[in-house]
């Protein structure tokens, strides 16, 4: 799997709980802009609709070769998961403080678009400080060995 697009901002501002590789239904414009990284997750997260869950805010940019039968940049996109799953999530999420954002959309071998959610909990100000003290002190020990 190659990993095409990555939400950075997930891991600094959640704690991520539990993950889940979920499929995505896509038009054929879609699938070609997220191809050519055209996308962006960063403001995007999930919601049911129906007993379904779906993927709101996920921008992906039109597929400039195709004039006329061009897909919506941030229409609502139906994640397949399986059933159990869905109603794990959907039970976990009525829990306070849990929600679910995507963390990366990566491409298969089968040339699939797939995309991996998270069940995160909010960090609060002081989580976020020793995060970035733990990042600066990798950074510290890595230059130090090299």
């Amino acid at each position: 799997m190659t990993i095409l697009l990555q939400n950075k901002k997930a891991t600094y501002e959640y704690h991520i709980l539990e993950t889940y590789t979920a499929g995505i239904q896509l038009l054929g414009t879609e699938v070609k802009s997220i191809r050519d990284m055209k996308a962006s997750i960063s403001e995007a997260y999930c919601h049911f609709i129906n007993n379904e869950i779906f993927i709101i805010g996920m921008h992906v940019s039109e597929y400039r070769q195709i004039k006329y039968t061009n897909h919506e940049p941030l229409r609502n996109r139906k994640l397949l998961l399986k059933r159990k799953e869905i109603d794990k999530l959907a039970k976990s999420i009525k829990e306070k403080g849990l929600t679910i954002v995507p963390l990366s959309v990566s491409l298969t071998t089968t040339g699939f678009v797939k995309i991996e959610i998270g069940l995160v909990k909010g960090k609060k100000i002081h989580d976020k400080r020793n995060s970035i003290k733990l990042k600066d002190l990798v950074k510290e020990i890595k230059s130090e060995i090299l």
